[in-house]
């Protein structure tokens, strides 16, 4: 870990909602407009930003945990702004919390958790039979 990032950094991702992010299951659509699903996946990848910006070329990062609170809903068409902050950094661990929005209303808020691993010991993880 290169230990360039401090407590109170931000990142911010912007989404677009489009007809692949509503809520569906199987093959029947339940709602027109952005699932809670497709939400998690553009705040995991505004929290990874922070991993990418720390690790070393022989680490990568991984989720630990995911909170989201969906509160509100995203129609197609609308931009949800992310914003993550970085609350704690544990040893390779890096916890934000986050904030998505259309204009002035929040859609979601929650934590998430970024681990920081050597590659190695990743793939033996995720591999455990070789």
């Amino acid at each position: 870990m290169k230990n360039r990032l401090k407590i109170g950094d931000i990142r911010h991702f912007k989404k677009e909602v489009t007809e692949a992010d509503f809520a569906r299951f199987e093959d029947r659509l339940v709602h027109p407009v952005c699932s809670t699903f497709a939400l998690a996946q553009a705040v995991e990848w505004t929290s990874r930003l922070f991993s990418l910006d720390e690790k070393d070329d022989d680490e990568e990062g991984i989720g630990t945990f995911l909170r989201i609170e969906h509160l509100n809903p995203a129609h197609l068409g609308e931009f949800i702004l992310i914003e993550a902050e970085l609350m704690q950094i544990n040893r390779h661990e890096l916890i934000c919390r986050f904030q998505a929005k259309v204009g002035e209303r929040t859609i979601a808020k929650g934590e998430t958790g970024q681990k920081i691993l050597k590659k190695e010991k990743l793939a033996k993880l995720l591999n455990p039979k070789r």
